[in-house]
């Protein structure tokens, strides 16, 4: 049977995998979350290199294909250890482009530390439309625990909205715990609005790697 690895420090990767056994039946799936350094996954990039090396170094070469489910390791290292270890397959969590233009407005939740990355300022220019940022830090460690509440949700993005003057139609989700959270933006900004992640990009893309058919994600 194929392996993969899902690789995180958080629920985000939890979520991934869940994801990756409803869709895909013919794959062991390897979840390596490193609980133990999630603070520093979130903000610094070389220090989170090297304690991603060290909990995926005992299925480098073993596996068939490695996922990186933390989206600033997968804009900060993920060149590194493919050029490294080139007999390893690996791919990460890209940010998600919108398939439609729309004139009201795009947010972005993520993390602050990927806002300062070359890989998302290429991102937002390459949007070619209006687009604001929402940093969503404090949240993640919730998420986790289970503590993020309706409220704080509803109040941090409805604030947000009236300082910028901006009525979104869209939101790109720049971090995989927040998949979590699907439900209430759909209750905060409408039933119409998109939400766009690399979730279902990631199926499609482990599948053509390993010639496996099927991989249809969730539509949001």
């Amino acid at each position: 049977m194929l392996k993969i690895v899902i690789f995180d420090s958080g629920y985000g990767g939890e979520f991934l995998a869940d994801r990756f056994e409803e869709e895909i039946y013919v794959v062991d799936i390897i979840r390596v979350i490193d609980w133990r350094h999630a603070d520093i996954y979130l903000n610094k990039p070389k220090t989170s290199r090297k304690y991603a090396l060290e909990a995926l170094r005992p299925y480098i070469g073993k596996v068939d294909l490695i996922i990186i489910a933390n989206q600033l390791l997968s804009a900060t290292s993920l060149k590194y250890f493919s050029r490294t270890f080139p007999e390893q397959r690996f791919i990460g969590l890209e940010l998600k482009t919108p398939d439609t233009f729309i004139d009201r407005g795009t947010i972005i939740l993520t993390t602050k530390a990927l806002t300062k990355t070359m890989e998302y300022h290429g991102f937002i220019f390459r949007l070619k439309r209006r687009v604001e940022t929402i940093t969503v830090d404090s949240w993640l460690e919730k998420i986790d625990n289970g503590d993020l509440s309706p409220t704080e949700i509803n109040q941090t993005l409805t604030r947000f909205c009236f300082e910028h003057r901006i009525s979104p139609q869209e939101v790109i989700l720049g971090c995989s715990q927040l998949e979590d959270i699907r439900s209430e933006l759909k209750k905060i900004f409408g039933r119409n609005l998109k939400i766009y992640s690399s979730f279902d990009d990631t199926i499609r893309k482990a599948c053509k790697i390993l010639r496996i058919r099927g991989g249809i994600g969730r539509k949001s």
